[in-house]
């Protein structure tokens, strides 16, 4: 139960208060909170149930185009609005979540933005949500330390990096707070609480309010973010366009939709990032049934394929059209400490990533872990020189039309049991530090998240239902067949972890929530959907 004392009329808040938390969920924020939800959240309900209207069309087999209700705005002449000076130059960014330790890396890694993750990399607990409000909080200010259990203390360098926050997509809810009541979304209660509680000195400081917007599949969800900004910006007495925001294209049907994107969110956008990971889950999720053939092991579906090539080039080209910055991809890999031949293989492979990012006209890049900063920030450097960005290049080149961005071909293409075992594996790893309040956790010298664990579970699903799943060795993907590898991996995960780590955890648990993820006939639209319900 709440132990704040006079909250606002029509506001519940189903949690226990920490003394620290009462400054975060004071009186004046609280209100401006359920302002917010009176005024969003009959439409954010209303674009929830048109996602599930499309994707019934989808599976009975619709094509995505180009939108003719917008033709007029992608042929029209207009360009986004100016971006701040402390966001020209975003070579690299690095994300994580807001964890006091991660924050503080993070900030000093020598990367030019820091992504602070309320979404894939959080797990939405009541305790990691307010801390991490209060964690960024501290860091505005330069106050943030950590005092590590080995007597190591960690505090902000004089120079950081910018600040940019992601809440979480508008598909979540936040289940602890209620407004009339009605459940509060997710993204409201993220955006609102760090808005207005750092608005004003962010302003002071000579940044801005920044953030990233995840998730999004249509662009009247983008409509509906600027229809946030401006309000937000109103109650509180700021100018229009103070807010900047960066959309992460990380679902397929948005590739359709970028022009009108930037141009719903034009005095509020900065650039639109390539959001590699759920792009992927979302191209399986959406197109489960029309697929010819399923995806290929995880491994295979690299930036280069087809459907993956075709709409990076796009977003390059419409972003630079309009004066937006094309942001790279994640490199996800996490050094290793005891194997310096796998560390040269993998930055070879990240450099060869970020190489090809540049080279593509894209003006920075994302990086999971402090020590790919300048292997990135050197393939930028020695591309720009002297340029914060290449937004000059518009790319006219590229002329991509709606077939390459549905065209999932892969030529050479397989599914190994070697591919099975590590979805298997990742997500039942993944899906248990979750559970545990863990949302980015290092798995195979990779950074996993809640992405490419939809991903690694939605394979799971289409080669256990697509009449075609086949192993390369020609057995077919049965349920038998999933049942026996995910005890053998479970098996293997007991012997890699002591046995106390393994009983004290949450395995069980996640290996039946991957079961239900899986097994039946009906996809689930979202893995942290379900495991919410067992996170509280």
């Amino acid at each position: 139960m709440s132990m704040l004392e006079g909250l606002p009329e029509g506001v519940e808040i189903q949690a226990e208060i920490r003394p620290e938390y009462a400054s975060v969920l004071s009186h004046e924020a609280l209100t401006f909170l359920a302002t917010l939800h009176r005024q969003l959240n009959p439409r954010r309900l209303e674009l929830l149930e048109a996602r599930k209207a499309t994707d019934a069309q989808l599976q009975q087999g619709w094509q995505p185009e180009f939108p003719a209700e917008t033709a007029d705005i992608r042929a029209g002449d207009w360009r986004v609005a100016p971006i701040p000076a402390d966001m020209q130059k975003r070579w690299v960014e690095i994300t994580g979540p807001t964890d006091r330790k991660m924050v503080i890396n993070a900030l000093n890694s020598g990367a030019n933005m820091f992504m602070a993750d309320f979404e894939d990399a959080n797990v939405p607990s009541w305790d990691n949500l307010l801390q991490g409000q209060l964690n960024l909080q501290e860091a505005i200010r330069r106050t943030l330390t950590f005092q590590n259990p080995d007597g190591r203390t960690y505090k902000l360098n004089e120079q950081v990096a910018v600040l940019m926050v992601r809440p979480r997509g508008w598909h979540l809810n936040e289940g602890h707070v209620r407004v009339d009541g009605e459940v509060l979304s997710g993204s409201l209660f993220d955006f609102g609480l760090y808005f207005f509680h750092n608005v004003r000195e962010l302003l002071a400081r000579g940044s801005g309010p920044y953030f990233y917007l995840p998730k999004m599949e249509h662009y009247l969800e983008a409509r509906l973010w600027n229809d946030a900004f401006n309000l937000a910006q109103h109650l509180v007495g700021l100018p229009h366009g103070t807010i900047k925001a960066t959309v992460l294209l990380e679902h397929i049907l948005l590739s359709f939709q970028i022009d009108e994107v930037l141009y719903e969110l034009r005095d509020h956008i900065a650039g639109i990032n390539a959001g590699r990971w759920d792009y992927i889950f979302s191209a399986i999720k959406k197109f489960r049934t029309q697929m010819t053939h399923p995806l290929p092991d995880r491994a295979q579906v690299t930036m280069t394929v087809p459907f993956m090539r075709a709409y990076t080039e796009l977003l390059v080209r419409t972003c630079h059209k309009r004066g937006a910055h094309a942001m790279g991809g994640m490199a996800a890999f996490i050094p290793s400490r005891r194997d310096a031949d796998v560390n040269a293989a993998a930055l070879e492979r990240v450099r060869a990533d970020k190489l090809r990012e540049a080279n593509d006209g894209f003006d920075g890049t994302w990086v999971a872990h402090p020590d790919l900063v300048a292997t990135a920030m050197e393939v930028f450097a020695e591309k720009l020189g002297e340029k914060p960005n290449q937004k000059d290049r518009l790319r006219e080149d590229v002329n991509v039309s709606a077939a390459p961005l549905i065209d999932f071909n892969i030529p050479g293409g397989t599914i190994t049991e070697g591919g099975v075992r590590n979805n298997i594996s990742v997500a039942i790893q993944y899906i248990e530090a979750w559970l545990r309040g863990v949302g980015a956790v290092a798995i195979f010298n990779l950074m996993e998240d809640a992405a490419t664990a939809e991903i690694s579970r939605s394979q799971l699903w289409q080669w256990l239902h697509h009449p075609q799943a086949r192993l390369d060795d020609g057995r077919p993907i049965t349920a038998e067949l999933y049942q026996q590898l995910a005890e053998e991996e479970l098996l293997n995960i007991r012997q890699a972890v002591d046995d106390s780590a393994f009983e004290g955890g949450r395995y069980a648990e996640a290996r039946d929530i991957l079961d239900k993820l899986v097994l039946p006939e009906t996809y689930a639209e979202f893995l942290t959907t379900l495991a919410y319900g067992y996170l509280n």
